[in-house]
């Protein structure tokens, strides 16, 4: 017999669209998977962006879907030039390639899948943790737009 709520031994289930608080006044980021050089995470925006002048500058490989909602990205190497996303786009981000989120959509959940790959080999778990914690915490002050 097959049992849809029965855990995979050893793994864990879930749902990406669970949990989604659509008034929250803060991005939530929410850890799927932590293996070596590797985080998967789930990113949900309620109308916030980055603050002006605020670029994420990481030293991971960065791969992003976006999975409900809308959004724009800028990169710093383009300009002023936006990006638009709607779900189902991706968008592939290398190590130090300097961006932002322009918009996110005010009137819906924008719901992120997040796949930060750090193959750099000196660099430890808990540095790559430190490097993540401190974009969010700068992207934290972000304003909803």
């Amino acid at each position: 017999m097959n049992d849809s709520t029965a855990q995979p031994r050893g793994g864990k289930t879930g749902n990406l669209f669970s949990a989604i608080d659509v008034y929250a006044g803060d991005e939530r980021f929410d850890t799927l998977l932590k293996r070596d050089g590797v985080l998967i995470e789930r990113i949900v925006s309620t109308g916030q962006t980055s603050p002006e002048g605020f670029w994420y500058d990481d030293p991971r490989e960065e791969w992003v879907v976006l999975l409900a909602g809308a959004a724009a990205l800028e990169f710093e190497a383009q300009g002023s030039v936006r990006h638009g996303m709607l779900p189902g786009d991706y968008v592939h981000i290398p190590p130090h390639c300097r961006h932002r989120v322009a918009w996110t959509d005010p009137a819906l959940p924008t719901v992120w899948l997040a796949v930060y790959f750090d193959t750099r080999a000196e660099v430890s778990a808990e540095a790559s943790d430190e490097v993540h914690n401190d974009s969010h915490a700068a992207a934290q002050t972000s304003t909803n737009g």
